[in-house]
């Protein structure tokens, strides 16, 4: 598996469409993207202006072909216009996945 990390920090007053576009990203772009496995979106409380965004795939060439989808850089353009600043990237390989149950 293969995913990334996203830092990145909404402007004032738009953490809500940050939301509201990873769901629409959930509910739309998902089920069309082949190797998608999960996604987590988190605020960290020692930094309540940041988001953190996890994503992961079933393998690197899944994850570069979205990454390479004109309809991923149109969503991506969409998310930076609610940032400040570009987010930070951490991409990398998944060396362990567990999912507890359902929350």
């Amino acid at each position: 598996m293969f995913g990334t990390l996203c830092r990145m920090r909404p402007r004032a007053g738009q953490e809500a469409a940050v939301v509201e576009l990873y769901r629409r990203w959930d509910r739309e772009r998902r089920p069309r993207v082949p190797g998608a496995l999960a996604a987590y979106l988190y605020r960290p409380r020692q930094r309540l202006d940041e988001l953190i965004g996890v994503v992961v795939f079933e393998s690197e060439d899944s994850y570069v072909a979205n990454a390479n989808d004109p309809e991923q850089d149109r969503w991506y353009r969409q998310l930076r216009e609610l940032l400040e600043a570009d987010p930070e990237w951490d991409d990398g390989d998944v060396i362990l996945a567990a999912v507890w149950g359902e929350r």
